[in-house]
């Protein structure tokens, strides 16, 4: 049994990444700034994408896309209930309605065919996630989309430098990515919006800080004009010069990363590939680049003759961290009591949400630390 706890994620941060910071704290100027800028500028380019506003959140950037977007009471948003609760929160809070659709079983990605029937005259936004690292089938939820002119806005947070046919997601449409620790790469906190529609952009951009009519900080001003005004109400999601300079460091080692995550990630496949209790994610078939932000497997409850609970706590008692990703927002008290779904409304998602548990995986592990960790799962499950 290991003597040191593995958590299920660590970030890696390196001296030059703390030597930038340090650096920012020196300059005096440690709001947001030129490191800010800098930071969007990267990250286009790294993405290829057409611009991008740097976020305190990637949850801020959805709250940023309801709000410019004008959606509110009456309007429809889909989005599967396997996610994070914060984009069903701001829906909820702006006053609009979550309408979940069923998951893949293996995947737990949503598919144009499980959204196509939810789409009503109120429709307003279709969310899909990229699940764990993978990409969505973009192509085919775009053409459903673009069928009934509505905007779909990819919920990039487990996708930071993933791929989908040779292309960075973010390269096109509307993305929002997070940079939460646990994330591939972070900020220590932050998002990124990105979207090819300009407008929607300089929006989301004026709507962050206030609804000044310009940027917190300007290049040509070296700063905010102080005659700057106020153009709409907006919000304060302005990502610091502190947390910039940190993500610039990690979206350069970004790719590094990813190679090391995929390497465990494949010794994971081949330990468990004849433990029969244990149902790693499916790989997508159609061509992507998997990122490899979370390793997720579903316990085969009846076969191990325990539930999820009781495996995540026996791995704890041998130094094992585990997560889950996700206890299905529908399932969660709030939204069990107010939307009062039936049980069995969405099967996939249920029966995964029951099941799923994240193993350990981050840059820093060795291959040994996947060894001791499967090691401890055949124990527990013996």
């Amino acid at each position: 049994m290991r003597t040191t706890f593995l958590p299920f994620s660590k970030p890696s941060i390196n001296e030059p990444e703390i030597e930038a910071v340090a650096e920012v704290m020196r300059s005096g100027w440690i709001t947001t700034g030129p490191k800010a800028a800098e930071f969007e500028e990267a990250f286009c380019k790294y993405c290829n994408a057409e611009g991008a506003v740097a976020l305190s959140s990637a949850t801020g950037g959805m709250h940023l896309l309801l709000a410019a977007m004008g959606i509110g009471p009456g309007d429809e948003v889909i989005t599967p209930s396997m996610t994070w609760v914060s984009t069903v929160n701001l829906i909820k809070l702006a006053g609009a309605t979550p309408v979940f659709t069923d998951i893949d079983r293996d995947t737990l990605m949503v598919s144009s065919e499980s959204i196509e029937p939810l789409i009503t005259e109120r429709t307003r936004l279709i969310v899909p996630v990229h699940f764990a690292g993978a990409a969505a089938d973009m192509e085919s939820l775009r053409k459903v989309a673009s069928a009934k002119n509505i905007l779909l806005v990819e919920d990039a947070a487990h996708a930071a430098g993933a791929e989908y046919y040779g292309e960075k997601i973010g390269h096109c449409g509307t993305a929002i990515f997070s940079f939460h620790p646990i994330k591939n790469m972070t900020c220590g906190e932050g998002g990124m919006f990105c979207s090819g529609d300009p407008d929607l952009v300089e929006r989301v951009r004026r709507l962050k800080f206030h609804g000044l009519g310009v940027d917190a900080y300007d290049r040509a001003m070296q700063g905010r004009a102080p005659q700057a005004e106020v153009l709409e109400p907006g919000f304060k999601y302005n990502l610091t010069d502190l947390a910039a300079a940190l993500g610039l460091g990690q979206l350069g080692r970004l790719d590094n990363f990813i190679e090391k995550r995929s390497r465990l990630a494949r010794r994971y496949q081949e330990l468990l590939d004849d433990v029969d209790e244990i149902l790693p994610l499916a790989v997508p078939s159609y061509p992507m680049r998997h990122a490899w932000h979370l390793f997720v497997i579903r316990l085969d409850t009846e076969r191990a003759g325990m539930d999820r609970d009781t495996f995540m706590a026996e791995l704890k008692k041998r130094n094992i961290g585990t997560g889950i990703h996700f206890k299905a927002v529908h399932t969660q008290k709030y939204y069990r009591e107010t939307l009062r779904l039936p049980e069995g409304a969405l099967p996939a998602t249920e029966w995964n949400s029951e099941r799923i548990c994240s193993l350990p995986l981050f840059p820093g592990m060795a291959v040994e630390d996947v060894d001791s960790v499967v090691a401890a799962i055949k124990e527990v499950l013996a």
